[in-house]
């Protein structure tokens, strides 16, 4: 269609947009060419034409992905993205009609939080996301691997000797490096390195999830065991999911910053349809990814969460009964 197109294009492009009348733009266009989202708004008796604030928009619960095809439109998707789960947990699934816009976005967010991503070198340590298939977040790290033009092997298993040679032959090139890993595969790597290897210089990035491998931990407790196993003096988290094709990122201490295509919001934990009092210490968290042009771009989470007034935002944990999932999702 020729609005997603030329939406694709506003996201792209160097000069800065307007978020709002973006966001208005798209959410009324949903609201007409995504059948599930129209029919939930109807339910709602909500007329799109009288929203004029993000806070006024419904917000589709992230459940509709596992149970529905949420689509914009009609078109044949060159890729499916499905969750992390066990055999007994229906998977989400998000079809994407190109990569292209989801790896313009997802690198033009990491290199405004990083720098260019020619200066690093990319390891990462996923083994569930690679046995299970069709996840977002390897399709991300694949295509980050590519852009750094490195030479050594992007992706490891369980192979920690081969991860910390490639780590080491990283630093003597003057690389930075990157290491994104799930949560539990990090904590492996540090309780058999026991703060003994160099990591002076190495972004440790967990993007969550113990997968079942683990107990669950809050993220005092476990970015303390992988600083002090990692030597390292932070660690940085990723918060994405599969039903998001964008990104936020944070340095330490738990804060993320939302990508430029994104943006935060607070629901009341007992009405999800209030997100009037912005200043609640704690909330359910909605998300508006202007990149989700093919699905749905304003997704209520399961996440429990806070925000603050620059536009940063905490993960305090899920509701519950929700399932245990990554990326970055800890329970408090």
């Amino acid at each position: 269609m020729e609005f997603k197109t030329q939406h694709a294009s506003l996201l792209t492009q160097p000069q800065p947009f307007d978020f709002l009348s973006t966001a208005l733009a798209l959410f009324r266009f949903q609201a007409q060419h995504n059948l599930i989202y129209k029919n939930y708004l109807q339910n709602l008796h909500v007329n799109p034409e009288e929203v004029q604030a993000l806070e006024q928009i419904p917000f589709l619960p992230i459940e509709f992905f596992k149970e529905q095809e949420v689509v914009t439109g009609t078109f044949t998707p060159e890729t499916v993205f499905y969750s992390s789960g066990t055999t007994l947990q229906a998977r989400s699934r998000h079809l994407v009609s190109s990569l292209e816009l989801y790896h313009r976005v997802s690198e033009r967010i990491f290199e405004s939080f990083y720098g260019p991503l020619q200066d690093y070198v990319v390891l990462a340590l996923l083994p569930s996301y690679l046995e299970q298939g069709g996840s977002s977040l390897v399709a991300m790290v694949d295509h980050f691997i590519k852009r750094t033009g490195q030479e050594e092997e992007g992706f490891y298993l369980r192979n920690h000797a081969q991860l910390l040679q490639a780590l080491r032959q990283a630093k003597t090139k003057g690389k930075k490096v990157l290491l994104m890993g799930v949560s539990y595969a990090l904590l492996d790597l540090a309780e058999e390195l026991k703060g003994q290897e160099d990591f002076a210089g190495v972004t440790v990035m967990e993007t969550g999830g113990m997968k079942g491998r683990r107990r669950e931990m809050i993220r005092e407790e476990l970015h303390a065991q992988l600083t002090k196993g990692l030597n390292v003096p932070s660690i940085h988290s990723e918060y994405g999911m599969t039903e998001l094709l964008s990104q936020g990122y944070s340095k330490g201490k738990g804060i993320f910053w939302p990508g430029y295509t994104m943006r935060i919001l607070l629901r009341d934990l007992n009405d999800p349809f209030d997100m009037s009092n912005s200043t609640r210490s704690s909330g359910g968290i909605n998300v508006v990814d202007l990149a989700n042009v093919d699905s749905c771009a304003f997704i209520e989470t399961k996440d429990i969460g806070r925000l603050h007034p620059d536009g940063s935002f905490e993960v305090l944990g899920r509701f519950d009964n929700s399932d245990i999932r990554g990326c970055n999702l800890l329970v408090s």
